[in-house]
């Protein structure tokens, strides 16, 4: 059978990262490994080639697949629905983030199959099925011809060999940050962390998982490009896993640029590791600081302080290596909050600093303590980017509380971020792209501003 991968293009309204962390869709290279030996399969990733009916012309497949977020669903219910337009007998499967946390977001004419979670035997299952023209019950699909009924099996989505020639043609466009081509890679998933207001324990499970080495090394060993970003939601949470990384990189002699994710515990803990991946290529670390205030810090189950926040900011510099730094602005902050904010990302002084409002996401344990002040509905699924306020702010109007946001985000652009070590560090061309993005967002909350808050 002929299948074609899509990833949906990013839409208009939603204020995210993607301007500075644009990375390629690991998912859809995961399945295009599974799949690869037993069918023609092709990858279309929207985001950079929004051309769905030129690609429909030229491929005519016989199964569509597409990957999801939150923000997306409406995007991929048209992208089925242009597939079931140009052909009626194309088969539509919707899989991803969204499918896994809300399939009933995808309970739609225009889908065919759901995958609640995918893996290796459940993908093959489904083809084998498709080309015998019987349907089964099957563990982690709901398919409408089925009613929707499945197994019952709980699940996740496994980490499976990615097929990166899968996406060669698009590859030169993968960036994090300055750093392109980039690509990126997991060496565990899970967080044993359970942040309240963090997704990714939910979606990988509350306990880190290390994959095998085997699996890993041939990843790491397959990159061709000359940055590499870890994925895991935090390098540092294991001596094998780092030991393995260290070793296994002076070993083969691999040099590249390293990005990862890193914890201010983790950090800490392991110091004398981040100062060894320091003298192996480690050039950047994004780290969750994420408040100036001890007492939401409890709130939020972060396992650090806003001083271990300072001592990480310490250490690091000393490193050389740049901090990438995420923040949340709480609806509870008043004025007088937001300057203090401003004055303790001025003392960290990270490289690259980022602020979203708190979002709630539905499941998760803030969502039940914001439900009655939410600006939006679940159903909302455009809205859910952390990129708007989603809860009603209760010491000013929302009008004001976006003010104060646009003015911390311009503090940060012209007075935090080092642009001109950034300049040096990764070329012209990539600040003005990044420039392009922080402009873009700036121009969101300016209009969010004017419509009292509220997208219309």
């Amino acid at each position: 059978m002929k299948i074609l991968l899509i990833r949906p293009p990013r839409i208009k309204q939603a204020i995210t990262l993607g301007s500075f962390m644009f990375s390629e869709p690991l998912g859809l290279e995961m399945i295009y490994g599974v799949l690869k030996d037993d069918h023609e399969v092709k990858i279309l990733d929207m985001m950079i080639q929004d051309d769905l009916l030129s690609e429909l012309r030229e491929f005519t497949p016989d199964i569509v697949g597409i990957t999801s977020l939150c923000i997306d669903v409406q995007k991929v219910l048209s992208i089925a629905g242009r597939c079931k337009e140009y052909d009626q007998k194309i088969i539509t499967m919707v899989g991803g983030t969204q499918a896994l946390l809300s399939p009933e977001s995808f309970l739609d004419e225009r889908v065919d199959h759901i995958f609640r979670f995918t893996n290796r035997e459940n993908l093959l299952g489904l083809m084998e099925q498709i080309e015998k023209g019987k349907l089964q019950i099957t563990d982690g699909v709901l398919s409408r011809d089925l009613s929707y009924h499945d197994t019952g099996v709980q699940g996740r989505n496994l980490y499976l060999p990615p097929d990166r020639e899968s996406t060669k043609v698009y590859r030169d466009h993968y960036s994090y940050f300055g750093y392109r081509p980039a690509a990126i890679m997991e060496l565990g998933f899970g967080c044993g962390k359970t942040c309240d207001f963090c997704l990714r324990w939910r979606i990988e499970g509350a306990r880190e998982e290390i994959l095998p080495d085997e699996i890993w090394k041939e990843d790491l060993l397959s990159i061709k490009e000359p940055t590499v970003m870890f994925i895991d939601n935090d390098l540092f949470t294991d001596d094998m896993k780092v030991d393995s990384l260290i070793g296994f990189i002076e070993e083969s002699g691999i040099e590249k640029n390293y990005i990862a994710y890193g914890s201010v515990h983790g950090i800490l803990r392991y110091r004398d590791k981040v100062r060894k991946m320091a003298s192996l290529g480690l050039k950047a670390l994004l780290v969750g600081y994420e408040t100036f205030d001890d007492g939401e810090m409890k709130t939020y189950r972060k396992k650090s302080t806003t001083d271990e926040n300072r001592e990480v900011a310490r250490l690091l510099k000393e490193l050389g290596i740049d901090v990438w730094a995420s923040f949340m602005a709480h609806p509870d902050w008043s004025k007088g909050d937001f300057r203090t904010f401003r004055r303790y990302i001025r003392e960290l002084s990270p490289e690259i600093s980022t602020i979203n409002p708190l979002t709630p996401f539905p499941g998760l344990p803030l969502f039940e303590k914001y439900k009655d002040r939410l600006l939006y509905k679940v159903e909302d699924y455009h809205m859910w980017s952390f990129g708007q306020v989603m809860i009603m702010p209760s010491r000013m109007s929302l009008r004001s509380y976006y003010m104060e946001l646009l003015k911390t985000y311009v503090y940060i652009n012209l007075a935090i971020n080092k642009n001109t070590q950034m300049i040096r560090k990764y070329g012209f061309v990539n600040i003005l792209r990044i420039l392009k993005g922080t402009i873009g967002a700036s121009i969101k909350y300016i209009r969010l501003m004017s419509q009292g808050g509220r997208f219309c």
